[in-house]
């Protein structure tokens, strides 16, 4: 509401003016208005802001006694929600006047010249520190932005990126802002010098970065172009390189990463201590390992008279770790101490396990499935509610998850249940990927006119976890309709059952080599029986019928084999044969998924034999991934 200069003109109207009070007040001067009892609240210059924000702010209501101390935390408290510009409290007859000045509005955030990082992300980025649409506009926060933007441009080495904020008012108290990036050129490493290494050459450190100074390649894999990140996973190669080497005590001391002024080349220095190389003179368990002490042992990857593996330790802890979840102790923790002899440069190992208490399964909890049912993916648990945990059961269920096909990505953490100390939760998310394939042509020509061709197949339908698929072509010379579907759980007991429709009819025009006439019309279906977690025995039958139709022009070899299935002996007319065929097959699959597996393997054989109908044969497949 605007304010209405005119009446301050009437003689009648006596006003205090509050806000200068209290500034004086605070300024140490003896200036102070007179207390008054508010008779009413009035709230004026506001725009964006409800009244009843500021009134909830206010230390007075209606009736009762306003003074320098009310205002003081009045002004403080509107001020403190970073709302408005200026605040000022005045009296009119006993009705508080609450002026304010609002801060303006960001209307909308943009970027010019930015090519190493996507907009959406900056926008997302900097929206998340309190500059964004609809927010309000600080200049601190848009100063803490510029920098914070400045630095990621440098971690990503373009030390020589300028940026400079451009905020534009515009009409209803709102601005634009515009970060003006001018990126520069990224720094390229010219020199990577090492200090302190005498077990490994400059060369064979060099192996082990991702980094690298610029050479007839990097122009392709930018591994000349310096990264802090990058910098920081290679200082973790080297010392790993160390530790799984026996250099127990081997450290990356420092790091000097020089530049030049014109901010182009970089020359980096990694200093290292090495140590001394050690060999594993024993290892021992100790903690709490419920009589299981001989079965943990011989998870224990270091050995004695070995040198010492750094990376053999953290997998020895995991592996024991992993065991007694197995056992329901999902906060297992295995610690590694070392005792070493620097004379002998020899350590030894004690791994001390501290089980913490038996946790069982409270809520096995699914997001992320937008399309595929709840009890599609429940159905592969192995893991149960109310059960106690069991760490290979919690992974199995997520590797049998993955093996379906349907998603892009399948993760599961383990939390503690809130509350709880024996408690946990299992949060399965998964990310949907599309399962299905349409194909869809037509065609025209002067011998078959026009033809339609169509096939759909859908690993998931309607997120049901069933595979149908449907083909369909019009063509004059080769006819084709089909339908199959497979329901992975047609029982309860995860029994399967696929089965297919088809019928075919070739007719290829006599300029090829011949008339003749195929139609071929059958069925399929199949079962497969589940006897392990990875293992399935498949059985099915068949139904086929095939007839053929000649005449005086058809190739020999089809005449042949009318006369030799019923037909006339010149071979000139048509003959029907009936196939059966029988299939038995054999399946294993370990793997962790089934679109990106990192581990574990695919095997299927497959026999189909068919001894019963009029032509006798047998076919033996077997494929291996």
């Amino acid at each position: 509401m605007n304010l209405q200069p005119d009446r301050f003109a009437l003689p009648f109207i006596r006003r205090s003016m509050i806000g200068a009070a209290v500034l004086a007040l605070c300024a140490g001067n003896a200036l102070a208005a007179s207390p008054f009892v508010v008779k009413d609240i009035r709230v004026e210059g506001i725009q964006r802001t409800e009244a009843g924000t500021v009134f909830s702010y206010l230390p007075v209501r209606v009736g009762e006694t306003f003074d320098d101390a009310k205002a003081t935390t009045a002004i403080k408290a509107l001020f403190a929600t970073g709302f408005f510009k200026d605040i000022r409290l005045e009296e009119e007859n006993g009705v508080l006047v609450v002026l304010v000045e609002e801060r303006p509005a960001i209307s909308s955030v943009d970027f010019t010249g930015t090519k190493e990082f996507e907009k959406d992300m900056l926008v997302k980025a900097l929206g998340e520190i309190g500059v964004g649409e609809t927010k309000i506009f600080d200049k601190a926060a848009v100063d803490r932005a510029e920098q914070e933007l400045k630095r990621q441009y440098l971690s990503h080495g373009l030390y020589g990126v300028k940026i400079t904020t451009t905020v534009t008012p515009i009409e209803r108290n709102r601005v634009t802002i515009m970060f003006n990036v001018d990126e520069g050129d990224v720094a390229k490493i010219r020199q990577i010098s090492f200090v302190g290494n005498k077990a490994f050459s400059d060369k064979e450190l060099r192996e082990v970065l991702q980094l690298s100074k610029s050479g007839w390649f990097t122009w392709y894999s930018k591994a000349d172009q310096y990264s802090k990140q990058k910098l920081t996973g290679d200082l973790e190669s080297i010392k790993s390189l160390y530790l799984n080497n026996g250099y127990l005590e081997a450290n990356v001391e420092s790091t000097q990463v020089s530049i030049t002024p014109d901010k182009r080349d970089i020359y980096l220095t990694i200093n290292i201590t090495e140590g001394e190389k050690y060999t594993v003179s024993g290892v021992k368990l100790e903690g709490e390992m419920f009589g299981r002490e001989e079965e943990l042992s011989k998870l224990i990857l270091l050995q004695p008279g070995k040198t010492y593996s750094g990376e053999l330790m953290e997998a020895t802890n995991k592996l024991i770790s992993d065991r007694l979840g197995s056992f329901g102790y999902a906060f297992a923790n295995v610690t590694a101490n070392p005792e070493i002899d620097r004379e002998k440069r020899e350590a030894k190992f004690t791994f001390f396990i501290d089980p913490g208490k038996r946790a069982y399964v409270r809520h096995m909890n699914i997001s992320g499935n937008t399309v595929t049912r709840d009890e599609v993916i429940r159905r592969e648990f192995r893991q149960f509610e109310s059960s106690w945990y069991d760490a290979n059961r919690v992974k199995l269920s997520r590797d049998r998850v993955d093996r379906l096909g349907y998603f892009k990505d399948v993760k599961i953490e383990t939390p503690e249940s809130p509350g709880t100390t024996d408690q946990v939760d299992v949060n399965m998310v998964v990310e949907e990927k599309p399962t299905g394939n349409f194909m869809i042509g037509g065609a025209f020509s002067q011998s078959e006119k026009f033809t339609f061709t169509a096939s759909i197949s859908q690993a998931n339908f309607a997120g049901s976890g069933n595979t149908i698929g449907l083909e369909l072509n019009t063509s004059k010379y080769n006819r084709t309709i089909a339908f199959s579907q497979t329901n992975p759980y047609f029982t309860d007991d995860g029994i399967s059952r696929s089965f297919q429709l088809y019928l075919r009819t070739m007719n290829p025009p006599a300029v090829n080599l011949g008339l003749y006439k195929v139609r071929q019309t059958g069925g399929t279906m199949t079962f497969g029986v589940p006897f392990s977690e990875s293992d399935t025995v498949f059985f099915g039958a068949g139904l086929e019928s095939t007839r053929i139709e000649t005449d005086a022009t058809s190739p020999q070899l089809y005449r042949t084999f009318v006369a030799q299935n019923g037909g006339p002996a010149d071979g000139i007319g048509d003959a029907r044969t009936n196939a059966i065929p029988l299939t038995a097959a054999w399946g294993r699959d370990t793997r962790d998924s089934a679109v990106t597996p990192t581990r574990g393997r695919y095997q299927r054989a497959n026999l189909e034999i068919d001894a019963l109908g009029d032509s006798k044969y047998y076919r033996l497949v077997y494929e291996h991934q």
